[in-house]
């Protein structure tokens, strides 16, 4: 794998995970490390720095999980409370690469292979996003421009809208196809949403030594 230095990763870490109950996701364990260390480390291997968004009391705790992983950087929203806009704005403030993949901390399959492909697709363009089969467009696990997705941000943070989707459409994006992307793992959509999604993930990792990352 040839993997472009010139890219950061940014993993949004910090919404409060209300569907997965009073843990904190990103530090729930599968097989031997944190969620969240999980991510961070498949990002790894083709982008650097890797920041990582979350609230203040994160910090420390997400520190102690990321212990070892070479440049691992924090950011923290800026405006609370505000959702994954804020997330994404307060993590490219803190990148200085010209693109950053931008991935949030509970899909533990994302495939470093489409991020790269994305990348390539994103040049002379402020970003490049994937349409799933079902036609819905993946905001996340994205690579987008930083200077133009972190302005966006801050258009949509400054107005009534919230959703990513109120930033992404401020810009110049090209879609890539899911049915296009042979070389992509098939579960590196998959996100953990609840408990029981966690459970599943764990047996599968079990059952099948980690074959679905695809």
């Amino acid at each position: 794998m040839t993997s472009d230095r010139s890219l950061a990763g940014l993993v949004v870490a910090g919404g409060f995970s209300t569907r997965f109950g009073d843990r904190d996701k990103a530090l729930a364990r599968i097989g031997d490390e944190p969620l969240v260390r999980r991510v961070v480390g498949r990002l790894a291997r083709v982008t650097a720095p890797v920041v990582v968004n979350c609230r203040p009391a994160q910090v420390d705790p997400f520190r102690d999980a990321l212990a070892g992983h070479a440049d691992v950087r924090f950011s923290v929203d800026r405006v609370p409370d505000r959702g994954p806009v804020a997330g994404v704005h307060a993590g490219l403030a803190a990148i200085d690469r010209e693109y950053a993949a931008v991935v949030p901390c509970d899909m533990p399959f994302v495939d470093p292979d489409l991020l790269e492909v994305l990348a390539e697709r994103a040049r002379g363009h402020d970003g490049a996003l994937v349409r799933l089969t079902d036609g819905y467009r993946q905001p996340f696990q994205a690579v987008y421009r930083t200077d133009a997705m972190r302005a966006a941000c801050e258009q949509v943070l400054e107005s009534d809208d919230e959703r990513v989707f109120d930033a992404v459409d401020r810009l110049e994006t090209v879609t890539v196809s899911e049915q296009d992307l042979d070389c992509v793992g098939p579960a590196t959509f998959e996100s953990v949403e609840t408990r029981t999604e966690l459970e599943d993930v764990r047996r599968r990792l079990e059952q099948d030594g980690d074959r679905s990352e695809g």
